[in-house]
């Protein structure tokens, strides 16, 4: 399938993944030595929820329409950001560079790349003041080999491609395992679309057979999987911080109130040790 982030700002796989998102950088933020995130395939920063793009799908309005002015316990962060950047009613949806630039602290960094010449014009316009944050434009998974280990020794890479390819998955894999081995202790995120379980089950089958470290999978499906229609999100995180598989069944288990026909499943896949 084809996910231009501009297309989908806001649907609900982009809340399940965002909220996640915030989750992984409140556990960096427990530490006061600097962290970095590598956001591999950034989009535009934020998006215009009545643009001609949003407009034409209207998929927020069962994503974070849902549950805008309803707070997140189990994820406030990104409660606090949507209404921080919606103070007169709900208007711009943040992409995951304006969330993770937002969520910084003094000395933290973000790398942002994104390849389409476009949007990276936008985003680096978009971020040309801002402290901490470096745009570039390269292909997202040739971005990790570029920027792994990164000097603080401590971070993120968020992998959240188009899945525009017929080989992204293998696409993924092949990227991971080369930033693993240069970097070990990294937490690296991987999402995917989920019409059905083939590409969670894909990469699932890579991280168990190469042991990948302390890796968990977790797959929210707002509606029933029909396999012809977005039914869901997942996320892949080696190096998952400990216990936090309890923290995204709690995520899933307070969105499942809000979505009534969805579904979740959180479970590792390589145990901690």
């Amino acid at each position: 399938m084809n996910y231009r982030h501009a297309y989908h700002a806001g649907n609900h796989t982009e809340v399940f993944k965002h909220a996640a998102l915030t989750l992984m950088l409140d556990h960096l933020r427990l530490k006061s030595k600097p962290f970095v995130v590598l956001d591999t395939h950034s989009g535009i920063g934020y998006y215009d929820l009545q643009s001609a793009e949003a407009l034409k799908t209207q998929e927020w309005e069962e994503g974070v329409g849902r549950i805008f002015n309803k707070p997140l316990t189990s994820a406030p962060a990104y409660s606090e950001l949507l209404n921080t950047l919606n103070p007169e009613g709900l208007s711009l949806y943040p992409g995951s560079p304006e969330i993770i630039s937002r969520l910084l602290r003094p000395g933290d960094r973000l790398v942002a790349n994104e390849l389409h010449p476009d949007d990276y014009d936008l985003l680096r316009i978009r971020y040309a003041r801002s402290h901490g944050v470096q745009v570039q434009n390269r292909d997202g998974y040739r971005a990790i080999d570029a920027t792994v280990p990164p000097p603080e020794r401590r971070g993120l890479v968020f992998v959240d491609p188009p899945f525009e390819k017929t080989d992204e998955v293998q696409a993924m894999c092949r990227a991971l395992a080369k930033g693993l081995r240069k970097w070990s202790t990294g937490i690296f995120c991987l999402w995917y679309p989920y019409k059905t379980s083939l590409i969670g089950d894909k990469l699932a089958e890579y991280a168990a057979e190469h042991e990948l470290p302390d890796t968990l999978r977790a797959d929210f499906l707002a509606f029933p999987a029909h396999g012809t229609s977005l039914a869901g999100g997942g996320l892949m995180i080696c190096n998952a911080p400990w216990k936090f598989d309890e923290k995204l069944a709690q995520l899933c288990e307070e969105l499942k109130l809000l979505y009534k026909n969805s579904s979740y499943s959180v479970s590792w896949i390589t145990q901690p040790k």
